[in-house]
């Protein structure tokens, strides 16, 4: 038999397959659209057309077409996930922030292949593409990947991203399919002037999705969104600060520097416990994002608690079944937010646990910012965020916080209360 000749049983099971993976491409989409996320028909199209199971052979179709999870394409020795092919909700999200159009001249920083073949799709054959990746793994499959389903125009470069591709800048659009502390200076250079950055960027511990436009001055942020990704590798990588406290059941999580001096805080948890509760509530299933970014914007000691469950003594309560809680550190005192129920079986009520020798004094401060976050910006529009390069004057920067980096100043700056509330009207209106 010609080995070039496939069974008929192995032919009929890859067009069931095949069959099998365009019905949840289908569905995939689908959904997409009646959530909302995909808004228009070119992102649609695009998702549509793209085989997404050819660039993750050997995983479940279910998984592959999963509208929230991404599939694992490459861990390190110690089992972290290092590349994956993000959810189908995250690229579909990232593109419409992005709005691509035919023509345009895309890089896109850290490769898969599947999502570099959706841009390709967007810009067509007048566009180009280019992707880049830390990892001649990664790179080497994105080639395969991308030549065995036609996207062989895309240009897939070995490098470390930190510096961009200037070969073939400028860029209409940049976008950063991994987790990144900082941005940094020829990102901006090889953006073009009307051009958006598209970027998982995490700030004070928080990571958003954030769509920025160039300006002569800065990048300001048009909108953002919480989502995840595996962390930026090579020069961009960043780890953050960790304290670990009574023998590993508890850790301080630290995005920056420790915003005191450890030894302040030794001994802290050995103090009596005192609670404050806020008046303010929050939606059971209702997302927390907003209420972290004002805390990180509001309280310079901002950092999160982590309680390792196997040695969990009971001192420390996350809120509800989590693992972690939003935290604020203030000279030796430590602070944490955590939830109770209410009369209203929908929503549950903020409360501020606190150590130390000022305890009750920063459980109020606390709880003071979280009735703020309740009262001014709970459903509102959100903060925005502006990117300065380092060195740049704080005379010359908007109000705000502003979070010092390598490379760069970013401010994170908040509307006032009066068009808070008008924000929140228009937003609320728009959903009905």
């Amino acid at each position: 038999m010609n080995d070039k000749v496939k069974p008929a049983a192995e032919n009929n099971d890859e067009a069931a397959r095949s069959e099998l993976a365009a019905q949840l491409r289908t569905k995939m989409v689908d959904e997409l659209i009646s959530e909302g996320t995909i808004v228009s028909a070119r992102v649609e199209a695009a998702m549509r057309k793209v085989p997404r199971e050819q660039f993750a052979p050997g995983v479940d179709l279910e998984e592959v077409y999963q509208l929230y999870n991404g599939v694992v394409t490459k861990r390190d020795e110690a089992g972290t996930s290092v590349s994956s092919v993000s959810a189908p909700q995250v690229q579909a999200h990232m593109l419409e922030q992005a709005e691509i159009t035919e023509g345009m001249r895309v890089l896109e920083i850290g490769s898969g292949g599947y999502n570099a073949a959706l841009i390709a799709e967007l810009v067509g054959p007048s566009g180009q593409v280019t992707t880049v990746d830390i990892d001649e793994d990664i790179t080497d499959r994105a080639s395969r990947f991308l030549d065995e389903t036609g996207y062989s125009r895309v240009n897939v470069v070995l490098a470390d991203a930190e510096g961009g591709v200037a070969e073939h800048a400028p860029y209409d659009r940049i976008l950063v399919t991994v987790g990144a502390w900082d941005v940094p200076p020829a990102w901006v250079e090889q953006l073009a002037p009307t051009g958006l950055l598209v970027v998982p960027l995490q700030v004070r511990g928080l990571s958003r999705t954030i769509a920025f436009e160039k300006t002569d001055q800065c990048l300001v942020s048009r909108s953002a969104r919480l989502f995840g990704f595996v962390s930026m590798q090579g020069a961009g990588a960043h780890q953050g600060k960790l304290l670990i406290m009574r023998d590993g059941e508890v850790t301080l999580r630290f995005d920056d520097d420790f915003p005191v001096d450890s030894t302040a805080l030794e001994g802290v948890l050995d103090t009596p416990r005192v609670e404050v509760w806020s008046g303010a509530n929050i939606g059971r299933f209702e997302l927390w994002a907003g209420t972290q970014m004002w805390l990180a914007t509001a309280l310079p000691g901002f950092c999160r608690v982590v309680l390792d469950k196997k040695r969990d003594s009971g001192l420390i309560s996350p809120p509800g079944s989590h693992s972690a809680a939003m935290a604020v550190v203030d000279g030796g005192n430590l602070a944490y937010v955590t939830t109770r129920s209410t009369p209203n079986e929908q929503e549950v009520e903020f409360g501020v646990h606190a150590f130390g020798p000022d305890a009750m004094k920063v459980a109020e401060e606390v709880a003071e910012q979280l009735r703020v976050w309740e009262r001014d910006y709970r459903n509102g529009p959100g903060p925005q965020f502006r990117v300065h390069p380092a060195g740049t004057a704080d005379d010359l920067m908007p109000e705000g916080r502003i979070v010092d980096k390598k490379h760069s100043r970013i401010t994170i700056s908040w509307p006032d209360v009066a068009n808070a509330a008008a924000g929140r009207d228009a937003l609320q209106e728009n959903t009905k």
